[in-house]
């Protein structure tokens, strides 16, 4: 079988699609796929369709739920959606989900970094984020357990693509780079980390009053809806940047990735 959560919710068994059009047996089914090799108790599963008031009916309901979803997987399905004391195990191999794949890709992009290998980061990242087809389990309504799975993954999903760029910087694709960070910092005006990237990009490619209104257009993003100032390291790039320090083209300088980090 092959699952995706990132995107659309789709699971295949030799190219045949195996998942209900009703509601409620997507999300038991995206449920067990996030937790795929992992026993989701009753509780939780019934907890994620009625939340804290559910019918008097929820135990046979959800039984009916996993009928029709054993019947829609077709052959083994009982080994594969298989009953275990308490609750549901989703009994397929971690590579048959997309996230598996996502998460290992991540893991290695993240140690290639801390190696120093940043070319090998880059790619690695990218490919991580290649496996993403839109918002997580985009089609699928969500509970409170799914809810929280997928603000997991989408802060994973913006984690790298900063560690991303962070590589891509290490290996001086600033200028690659520009039209990126003008969305991600549109999109996401508060996060302290894209716009340093972004700072130091429009930095090195010659637009040093563009870095700094992007250091002011923060600031006031930051005053107007938390009240705060930016960080003492925000502040000091503006500084270096205001100053043309000669550290902002020398990715590798220690003082350079305390300012980015």
């Amino acid at each position: 079988m092959q699952i995706k959560v990132l995107g659309l919710l789709e699971a295949t068994v030799d190219g045949r699609s195996v998942l209900p059009t009703a509601a409620k047996p997507r999300q038991i089914f995206a449920l067990l796929a996030l937790r795929a090799g992992q026993v989701v108790p009753v509780a939780t599963l019934i907890e994620e369709l009625w939340g804290e008031r559910p019918p008097r009916s929820a135990r046979t309901t959800l039984q009916t739920y996993i009928m029709q979803l054993r019947r829609l997987i077709g052959d083994d399905a009982t080994g594969v959606l298989a009953t275990r004391f308490g609750g549901y195990l989703l009994d397929v191999a971690p590579e048959d989900v997309d996230v598996h794949e996502y998460e290992r890709l991540t893991q290695s992009g993240r140690r290639a970094a801390e190696a120093g290998d940043f070319e090998s980061a880059a790619r690695l990242l990218r490919g991580a984020l290649d496996i993403w087809r839109g918002p997580a389990l985009v089609d699928v309504p969500t509970g409170e357990s799914l809810s929280i799975e997928v603000t997991r993954l989408e802060e994973s999903r913006l984690s790298v693509v900063e560690s991303r760029i962070a590589a891509e910087m290490r290996c001086g694709r600033h200028h690659v780079l520009l039209s990126e960070l003008a969305v991600l910092t549109a999109r996401y005006p508060m996060n302290e980390n894209l716009c340093a990237h972004h700072m130091v990009a429009l930095f090195r490619s010659g637009r040093q009053w563009q870095a700094l209104d992007a250091f002011k257009a923060l600031r006031g993003t930051l005053i107007e809806e938390l009240g705060v100032e930016p960080s003492a390291r925000l502040r000091e790039l503006q500084r270096a940047i205001l100053s043309a320090d000669a550290r902002l083209d020398r990715a590798e300088t220690r003082e350079m990735q305390k300012m980015l980090a």
